[in-house]
């Protein structure tokens, strides 16, 4: 039993490493990550890491190609529409059956939160800014109510992620992204759960619509640069 809780810790670590990889833009769609480069750099042995592996390429962040290997998988526009509806969907519900649980308590996090991603953007910090998006939406579906609502959307964290496609931060869109995030709070502090699911809902749809957007802008400016 003691070996297997090790082999698992390794996995997600390994899990975690290619994640990382992945959301800071080190690599990008069509990348080639190798069992050998993350074992040299986590000292851990390449078991692990393929089960890491297949375990990311289940949920989208992999595609294991013959004769090639694992190669990081970009998203198509209409795998973009389908994702952020899930996501919006799956926040609403956590929203609407697990409505008691935003007590005073929860919603003072959510005000802290959203302070914190507000002075983070004026600093021009992306990177905690993201923390503070992905902790936000936790917040959301983290009530006992929910909790394949919370599993669901861990899953789904970076696929939404523009840092994976190459897309450096939008300022403008993490500032409209901030009020969205502030009405949702609002509605749940004045007791409307179903006007802050929909919120939500709208919420990823337009973060949907601008990635889908940026992709877009960014490889018809590929285009022109080729000769």
């Amino acid at each position: 039993m003691a070996n297997n809780n090790v082999y698992t810790t390794k996995s997600e670590m390994a899990r975690r490493h290619i994640q990382s990889m992945i959301l800071s833009g080190a690599v990008g769609p069509d990348d080639r990550i190798t069992t050998r480069e993350v074992s040299d750099a986590l000292g851990v042995s390449e078991t692990p890491i393929r089960e890491a592996i297949r375990s990311l390429a289940s949920e989208g962040w992999l595609e294991v190609q013959n004769h090639v290997g694992a190669v990081v998988q970009g998203l198509r526009a209409e795998q973009i529409v389908e994702i952020s509806a899930l996501r919006g969907l799956i926040c609403g519900l956590a929203i609407e059956i697990g409505a008691e649980s935003f007590d005073e308590e929860r919603l003072a996090k959510i005000d802290a939160n959203i302070e914190a991603y507000s002075k983070a953007l004026e600093q021009n910090d992306y990177q905690l800014v993201a923390n503070k998006n992905i902790e936000f939406h936790e917040l959301l579906c983290d009530n006992p109510q929910s909790p394949w609502c919370r599993r669901l959307l861990e899953n789904m964290h970076g696929l939404m992620s523009a840092q994976r496609h190459g897309i450096p931060p939008q300022h403008l869109r993490l500032a409209d992204a901030l009020d969205e995030h502030a009405g949702i709070r609002d509605m749940l502090r004045a007791g409307n759960f179903a006007a802050a699911a929909d919120l939500v809902k709208r919420h990823e749809k337009n973060t949907g619509e601008f990635l889908i957007k940026m992709i877009g802008e960014m490889a018809a400016g590929g285009k022109q640069r080729q000769p």
